[in-house]
């Protein structure tokens, strides 16, 4: 099950379950639509995988199975990235 971060790696922004500004890698990695396109290139810089739209968890299966709240903060990664 995808733990849906709660925050963009790059930039730090907010990015709650429900957010169409998500971006993952398959390690889930996650950034916002803003950096993932225009810092990253749609690339991760942890793995080189591909960055792709995050799925949104149903609201009614939030409260069963909730977002991570674990926040990863790396904007080093991204600026050499860039």
């Amino acid at each position: 099950m995808l733990q849906l971060r709660p925050n963009c790696e790059c930039c730090n922004k907010d990015l709650p379950p429900e957010s169409t500004e998500a971006r993952i890698c398959s390690f889930e990695c996650t950034f916002c639509s803003s950096c993932a396109e225009n810092v990253l290139g749609g690339k991760c810089p942890n793995c080189g995988g591909e960055l792709v739209h995050r799925p949104r968890r149903p609201a009614n299966k939030l409260a069963k199975y909730p977002a991570s709240t674990e926040r990863l903060y790396k904007p080093a990664g991204c600026n050499n990235a860039a």
